[in-house]
Parts: C-alpha cells; sequence; structure tokens
C-alpha cells in the first residue's frame, strides 16, 4: 500500500486537494492530522487534562462557556505549573481553539515554548490514532492511503511516506489572501504569524524535490479549481504507473514484503531527509538560507 504525504503551508489548497483525492476517480482513505488533532483534545482525554493543567491558569478564555446542562467536574491534575491555581472546572467543556492558537502562534521565544509544550502533547495521540487508521487502511486492501499532514516535514513523518505531495503557491500575497478571505477574523499580524507556524511552502518544495521525480511531488495552486484538479490527475497517473492496484493485494497477501517495501521507503525517505539538511546547512553558509527556486 502507498502512503501518499500530503502537505503545504496554510491556505495553500491542501484541504481541497484532499477532497479532491477523497472523491471518484481516486476515492482514497484521508487519514486528516487536523481531524485528529482535534479528537485527541476533546473533553475527557488525556490530552484535554494535560492543556488544561498547562494553559488554564494563564489562559482566561481557554475553555469555550459551559451550556446550562453541562455538569462541572475538575480534571484530576488541572492545576497550574506551581500548583497553586485549580484550572477552570468542567471537564465537558470544550477547548477554546482560537483563544489557543493566539497563545502558542507567535515568533517570541515564549510562544514558541508555549507551541512546544503543546505539540509535545497533541502529537504523540494523533501518531498513534494515525498508525491505527494506517493498519486499517492496510488491511481493507486500498492500493494507497492519504496522510493529510500540514506539518509532514517538521514532525519526521515525510521518511514513512512512499511519496510527498506538496501544495504550494508561488506568490506569498496569494497564500495571505486566502487565509484572510477563509479566516476573516485575523488581523495581518497574526495572518503571517500562522503562515511562519506552518513553514514556508519555499523549504516544504525544495524537500518534496530532492526526494526525486515519482517520490516527490509539487501541485502549484496559483489558479482556479480546474487547473488544480487538472495538476492533481498528472500527479495521480504518474503514482498509479509507479506504484498499481495490483501491488497493494499482492502486499496483503504477503505481509512480509510489505514490510520490506516499508523499510526501503523509510531508508529512501531519511536519506533524502539527510541531503537536503545537509543541502540547507551549506546555503546558509553561502548566505542563500537553501531556498530552492519556485
Amino acid at each position: 500500500m502507498l502512503l501518499i504525504g500530503l502537505t503545504g503551508s496554510i491556505a495553500t489548497g491542501k484541504s481541497t486537494v484532499s477532497a479532491l483525492l477523497s472523491q471518484p476517480p481516486y476515492s482514497l482513505p484521508i487519514i486528516d492530522a487536523d481531524v485528529l488533532a482535534r479528537q485527541a483534545v476533546e473533553p475527557g482525554t488525556r490530552a484535554y487534562t494535560q492543556i488544561v493543567a498547562h494553559f488554564a491558569a494563564t489562559t482566561a478564555d481557554l475553555l469555550l462557556p459551559a451550556d446550562n446542562n453541562d455538569t462541572p467536574a475538575t480534571p484530576p491534575d488541572a492545576q497550574s505549573r506551581n500548583g497553586s491555581s485549580p484550572a477552570p472546572r468542567s471537564r465537558s467543556r470544550p477547548l477554546n481553539r482560537p483563544a489557543l492558537g493566539r497563545r502558542v502562534f507567535g515568533r517570541t521565544p515564549s510562544r514558541q515554548r508555549d507551541r512546544a509544550v503543546l505539540n509535545g502533547i497533541v502529537h504523540p495521540a494523533v501518531r498513534r490514532a494515525m498508525a491505527l487508521a494506517v493498519l486499517r487502511a492496510y488491511l481493507a486492501g486500498h492500493w494507497a492511503v492519504v496522510l493529510d499532514i500540514p506539518l509532514l516535514f517538521e514532525s519526521g513523518l515525510d521518511v514513512f511516506c512512499g511519496v510527498v505531495v506538496v501544495v504550494g503557491v508561488r506568490e506569498p500575497r496569494i497564500q495571505m489572501q486566502r487565509l484572510r478571505a477563509r479566516d476573516p477574523h485575523l488581523s495581518e499580524k497574526e495572518a503571517g504569524e500562522r503562515v511562519h507556524s506552518q513553514g514556508h511552502v519555499e523549504g516544504k518544495v525544495g524537500r518534496a524535490r530532492e526526494r526525486g521525480a515519482g517520490w516527490g511531488e509539487v501541485v502549484w495552486n496559483d489558479g482556479g479549481k480546474g487547473e488544480l484538479a487538472e495538476s492533481v490527475a498528472t500527479v495521480m497517473r504518474g503514482l498509479e504507473r509507479g506504484s498499481p492496484r495490483w501491488w497493494a493485494w499482492v502486499l496483503l497477501g504477503a505481509p512480509w514484503l510489505a514490510v520490506g517495501v516499508g523499510a526501503w521507503c523509510v531508508v529512501k525517505g531519511w536519506w533524502a531527509r539527510r541531503r537536503w539538511e545537509r543541502r540547507e546547512r551549506e546555503g546558509e553558509k553561502d548566505g542563500e538560507g537553501g531556498k530552492p527556486k519556485l
């Protein structure tokens, strides 16, 4: 089974490509990291309790207002880091995601530390759920599955993917316009911080190209939906030639072969990652920052 890692920066059109791949003629199962992340922090989960414990004392609006029928309940370890102030009482009150976003998005050292804490809580839970979803897709005999992960490279999960597809735009102005049209409550500064938090698309394009043709693909989304759909179709035709549907059934019938193929993909992805990191370090020494030409 082919693992397709789908990524991009915010407002480049990754979700649109994901929707296209979930529909005919592709009808691929989509494992959406954002959906899994939301499920991982629902009230009552371990991640929810940890987030409330760490952020509630210093984020007054961390939880959404309780409904009248909610029964207050204090998470068992929901206290501030110094242990003196209890967190807001109600396991049933969902997280206020915009408020949490304002707390962790930004370039200051404190925001970066808070974002690292949040990622350290959410990412392990998401990875466990993702591994189970991949296993279910393999057992169902799917020829490919899409891992929709905004921070695919940053999380290191790219090495597990047989192919990485980056959705990008060549004009940063277009990206900012789309983001602010989608989320009108964001100021220009907040929108810029969101873009920065997911990494600039140039680096992701460079990482995909470093993997080589058939292993790393780029879908440009500077035009309309029709152009995007055609670009996706071109990429998918190439992927089906390299990993035909019958190959998925062979791997399903020979698990030992599937493990071997998976190990080879990991080695190849790890080596491509090393090459990119070395190239980036050399670019920084030359004063170019390792940015690819778009």
